[in-house]
């Protein structure tokens, strides 16, 4: 069934209670928007299983939240995953800003409809990239870890955008939240979206049939919950895990510190 766009004021609530999320307006070091609170609340229901016989939307099937889960989810967890464990690939690149040599790494797990992520990227990011990232001392990945079956349409989506065009793809799904996010998932204001950096339909619906990136991209989600990623956003910082929102001063704090390793130190001595 196709549905006609929400109002903003509307759209924003439903993209917060996709969330798992009561608000945005103060957001509390420690929030997080919850994988499991949010499936579970209905944001990956927008497929029925074949079993039941009940209605199917008529998208086309989107990986990301094929299961409810636990705490952990009945999945294999690292305890404590060395920088290597973390810095695994699979069959897709990792999406980085900044030198691949840089000091200190920030590895950022992001669902597009998450508030906490909107947030970050808008009020922390740019300075994070004109003091860190810009001038040689950070290097920043974004990994995709889509949180129901909207998020993770519009991450196949972004996957397919030019890399050069990826950044700013991502920055207009969060900033455009109220526009395309809902419990069903509505292909059309998703491709509204994709469009605004030139992405054509036909481009976006052969995207949205990429079983090579699908899988690639499921690959990404299902290493950061190996990891313990729990929720979005969460952090690595030098490998060390973080399940909660970072503002700027706490961004700044944990770089400095690191920074201020000895193996840092003489990374960003060279950076300079």
């Amino acid at each position: 069934m196709n549905l006609f766009p929400l109002p903003p004021a509307v759209g924003v609530l439903v993209a917060m209670l996709i969330a798992g999320c009561a608000g945005d307006t103060a957001l509390p070091l420690g929030a997080i928007t919850s994988e499991v609170k949010s499936e579970a609340a209905g944001a990956g229901a927008a497929y029925a299983d074949a079993a039941t016989g009940a209605a199917k939307s008529d998208s086309p099937r989107s990986p990301f939240s094929e299961h409810l889960e636990t705490a952990t989810g009945g999945r294999e967890v690292l305890e404590k995953p060395s920088v290597a464990d973390v810095m695994l690939i699979g069959s897709l690149p990792d999406m980085s800003w900044g030198r691949d040599d840089a000091p200190v790494t920030i590895v950022k797990y992001a669902s597009l409809t998450c508030p906490h992520c909107r947030k970050f990227h808008s009020d922390v990011f740019p300075e994070l990239k004109r003091t860190y990232i810009d001038t040689g001392k950070v290097r920043f990945i974004l990994r995709e870890f889509p949180i129901g079956r909207t998020s993770g349409t519009a991450t196949i989506a972004l996957r397919c955008a030019p890399p050069a065009r990826y950044l700013d793809l991502y920055g207009k799904y969060l900033n455009q939240q109220a526009s395309w996010v809902s419990q069903e998932v509505r292909l059309d204001p998703i491709f509204a979206v994709a469009a605004q950096v030139g992405m054509k339909r036909a481009e976006f619906d052969a995207c949205l049939q990429n079983q090579g990136m699908i899988s690639g991209l499921q690959w990404v989600k299902d290493r950061g919950r190996k990891l313990g990623v729990i929720g979005t956003p969460n952090f690595f910082i030098q490998g060390k895990l973080i399940k909660s929102t970072l503002g700027w001063k706490e961004v700044r704090e944990l770089v400095e510190a690191n920074l201020a390793s000895p193996v840092a130190a003489s990374a960003a001595a060279v950076a300079r």
